[in-house]
Formats: structure tokens, sequence, C-alpha cells
């Protein structure tokens, strides 16, 4: 087990912390290529054949010996009799693709010949192998195709297809239960009605579960669970098989906060509290050997804490590398101001080569992010971003 940190921590040493604790399931699967995309391939692949595995012609035209070309020019053509073998002086018709005749080792494309008859006129030299295809051309047996740990795509199914394979060995992606808590949430089979005062429709696990399976998990969302603690345990302990557990909601200091509580009675709290804006009460912990966070039911600070926290989190389990971000500079159309000491998620919109920051919205205007084109995440130790100065904005996913 690593260090628990249980005091409020910078996001880079709560996730640090977290991720000393999560180890990749190494489970596998085969699959047909057809379901094979953005799947993490789980061997080694060498091609035990030659693709291709015959000489072809290359392009359109007629497969002769190269030899009987020489000299060949606009005002020096070569004469070839059309043929169906190849002998000296001879030339046979070939598409894109054709099996090369054999005693022939070159192609004239068509483009570069006249036919009379049976006569045809080259007007260009060729070489032995001009425009032929070999025997191994793309694959030679033997060759290392793709390392395990490879992320598979479209191009890479047709690549392996082509070596006479059907299916493909990968990690299988991991189990996410998703719990959504709180007193005042309405199931969305209810999304017809507007809901009495001091209730909302429960939305985060929707997002949850959607980010979940954009980032390579199964998500498992289950029921709304209420602000009691043996109903948030006994929905834990039920999960338990799946090989991570998100809890929304409850995870502040009010009354009704009870799942950090919970957390501890069944494993370990390692982090409680991040240095972040918005996304203060996240909390995160251990029960038995599987990853547990808790995000924030404001649905702002949810998404900060599934863009930093969950996302490496899941891929770490399935095995798949961390990602790439993507980064513009862009210069700020206006100041922002942060606050010190935390780390500030603020969104922006792009006009030109400027971010607009958006001003006045609230850790619970999910809206903002879904109207952002990135967001700027302001260190601990900045209070300000002057307008016009250049920084990085990340694109949101």
């Amino acid at each position: 087990m690593g260090r628990i940190l249980k005091k409020r921590t910078s996001i880079d040493d709560a996730l640090r912390c977290f991720l000393e604790n999560v180890f990749p399931l190494r489970k596998t699967e085969e699959i047909t290529f057809e379901f094979c995309t953005d799947r993490i391939l789980a061997e080694t692949l060498v091609s035990g054949r030659d693709v291709l595995h015959y000489r072809r012609a290359a392009m359109d035209g007629y497969a002769v010996r190269a030899s009987d070309t020489a000299g060949a020019s606009p005002a020096n053509p070569a004469q070839l009799q059309l043929s169906d073998r190849i002998e000296t002086g001879s030339a046979i018709w070939v598409h894109t693709g054709t099996l090369m005749p054999i005693g022939a080792d070159a192609v004239v494309v068509v483009e570069d010949t006249s036919i009379e008859g049976d006569i045809i006129e080259v007007r260009a030299q060729v070489y032995p192998n001009r425009n032929v295809a070999d025997v191994g051309e793309d694959i030679k047996r033997g060759d290392l195709i793709f390392e395990e740990g490879h992320l598979l795509r479209p191009c890479d199914a047709a690549v392996l297809a082509s070596m006479g394979l059907d299916r493909v060995k990968v990690f299988q992606k991991p189990i996410v239960a998703i719990i959504p808590t709180g007193d005042e949430l309405v199931s969305r089979e209810r999304a017809g009605e507007v809901p009495p005062p001091g209730m909302v429709l429960e939305t985060n696990g929707l997002m949850t579960a959607l980010y979940v399976r954009k980032w390579g998990g199964i998500p498992r969302h289950t029921g709304i669970v209420p602000d009691n603690p043996d109903s948030i345990k006994k929905a834990v302990e039920a999960n338990l098989d799946a090989d991570m557990i998100i809890l929304s909601g409850g995870t502040s200091v009010g009354k009704r906060d009870h799942v950090p509580d919970v957390l501890a009675s069944l494993g370990d709290v390692l982090v409680q509290g991040i240095k972040v804006s918005p996304g203060k009460p996240t909390v995160l912990g251990i029960v038995d050997q599987k990853p547990v966070v808790c995000l924030p039911g404001y649905p702002v600070a949810g998404f900060v804490a599934l863009y930093f926290l969950v996302r490496p989190v899941i891929k770490r389990l399935a095995s798949i590398a961390s990602p790439n971000e993507c980064v513009l500079r862009k210069r700020l159309a206006t100041k922002i101001t942060s606050k010190k000491g935390y780390a500030n998620f603020i969104c922006v919109f792009f006009e030109g080569d400027k971010a607009h920051p958006f001003t006045g919205a609230k850790a619970g205007s999910l809206s903002t992010v879904a109207k952002a084109d990135g967001f700027v995440l302001v260190p601990e130790n900045v209070e300000v971003y002057d307008e016009g100065e250049e920084i990085d904005v990340f694109l949101l996913e």
C-alpha cells in the first residue's frame, strides 16, 4: 500500500499517490478484427508468412524482359511481339496485381507504349524489377509487426488480416461501477417531468459512464443510492467484483456527506481533498485492492476529477499508454485571476488566435464545459494571467 495523504494535496501528488496503488489488470481475451479498433494488443506479433506471397505487376502495362527495352525512347521505340508467353522480343499484357509471367522481369507502363495489331512500340527503357512488386515487399516472414501494448487502429487490422489472421489477443477492458449518491437525485427515467424544488435529475452518472467508455472502460451504472451510510456501504460491497468504483456526491463535510467515512470503514482513504478548484472535495481510496474515486456532486467539479484522476487510472488498468495532451498556445483575450494555493480549472472558447475565459460561471454550470473549446489549468503559485499573455490551452476531448 502506498503512502496515505489525508490533507488536501496538489492534483499531481494526489494522482501520483493514487497510481502507486493501481496496477494493470493484464486479463486478456481474443476478439475478431471487426471489434479491435482502439483495443490494446496483449501479445507481440511476428509474421508467419510473406506479404506479398507472389511477384505481381505493380502497374497496368506490358510484362517484358527489361533487356528487350534497352535504348528505347520516343524517337527510337523498341518493337515487341504481343504474346501469351515471354520469350526474347515478346510482351504480355498485365493488370495491376497480375501474377508476373515466367521469364518477365519488368513492366512497361501502358502510357509508354502504343500498339498496332500485335506489335507493341515501347517508348521508354525499363530496368529489372521496374513496376514489379516482389515477394515479401510489404511484410517478410519473421518480421516484427506489433509489440504488446500497441493501440490497434483500422489500418492495423487490415495488416494483420493480410497475414492470414482472423482474430487477435487484447487486454480486457476494466469494468467500472458508477454509483450516484444523493437524496436530492431523481432518475432520468422521469426526465419528462420537472423535478420539484430541491430535487435534480441525476446526470453525473451519465457523463461518467460515457467518459469511462470513451477512455477504455466498461461502465456499470447502478441506481441512485440515498445519503445513508449503510446504503452506500452495501452499494460499494455489491460492486467489488468491478475493477474500479466511482461514487458521485456526498464527498464534502456536510451532514449528508457520508462517502469518505464509508470508504474509510471498507478500506484505505489515500487522499481526502485536492488543491484544485473546482474539485476540492475529491476523495481517493482503495477497497479490496480496487481503486475507488469519490467525485464531488457539482457537475464541473466532478468533471475535473474525472478528467485528471479517473482517466489516467482507467488507462493504467487497461494497459493503455498515457494520453498525449493536445495543447495549443493562445493569447488571453482578458485577464484571468486565480486563487493562490489551488490549481484553477478555467474553461475558454476561441476566437482566432485568442482564448476567451468564461466569466461568472459556477462549479455547477456544466454547460460552460459543453460550450468550451478548451481549458486553462492555472498553477497553484500563479494568481494572475494578464490580458494578451500567451498561455497553454488544453483542448477538451
